[in-house]
């Protein structure tokens, strides 16, 4: 787990959370992983109270489990719930990118150019925490510029839900750069206007939460396909 001095902008309370889900999601702090707010608050040289603030939120959303005089050990999904996940995301999001590509704009290239650079980055230095913070605004803001709230906030909730406990080992390969270098590529397909293709590589990047994301073999395909 990233041991970053917290910044200021945010409460610790929801600071602690966004760093503490974000090293669950990708896998970091791995399913059954049992946490005690004192180690926690010690490593983010905090006091016990946000961190057990942002633990009981963790509770809530399903993240972290009370076991009584121990702590919160990390909890598991199902493969049944991630797929069922997955199903949804497949659903809503690459119909979502089709409808972006056919009316992008493109004076907001660069910015999301930009965004693109950030994932990249955080692939090449290994930087999850990086590299999970920019994807997910990179996604979120695309779908944002359909102008329906409740879409933006129903696909972050899936993403949140959905585990990547794979990603840690996909540091050390080539996958982890090949799934950072999609974000351009569907940049590429969404500049041209080619919705068939936005949608399509689309689908195949959600799909990866089910392969390479969850630690399973995937067949590589090449750009275009």
């Amino acid at each position: 787990m990233s041991d970053r001095r917290l910044e200021p902008g945010e409460s610790l309370r929801v600071r602690i959370g966004r760093m503490l889900s974000l090293a669950i999601i990708s896998g970091e702090l791995a399913p059954g992983t049992l946490m005690t707010v004192p180690r926690v608050a010690e490593r983010f040289a905090v006091s016990a109270t946000p961190v057990r603030e942002a633990m009981l939120d963790l509770e809530t959303r399903g993240f972290v489990e009370t076991v009584r005089n121990k702590g919160f050990r990390v909890t598991a999904v199902s493969d049944e719930l991630l797929q069922d996940i997955v199903e949804i995301r497949l659903l809503l999001e690459p119909p979502a990118m089709a409808r972006v590509a056919g009316d992008f704009p493109a004076e907001r290239l660069a910015g999301f150019r930009a965004q693109a650079d950030a994932i990249v980055d955080g692939a090449r230095t290994g930087d999850l925490h990086a590299y999970l913070l920019a994807d997910q605004r990179f996604h979120l803001e695309l779908t944002a510029l359909l102008g329906n709230d409740v879409l933006v906030e129903t696909i972050a909730d899936l993403r949140e839900r959905t585990r990547l406990v794979g990603l840690v080992s996909m540091v050390e390969s080539s996958r982890l750069h090949v799934s950072a270098d999609e974000h351009h590529r569907l940049l590429d397909h969404l500049a041209a206007g080619d919705t068939g293709a936005a949608e399509t590589l689309m689908r195949q990047h959600i799909r990866h939460a089910i392969g390479w994301w969850a630690g399973r073999t995937e067949e590589p395909r090449p750009p275009g396909a």
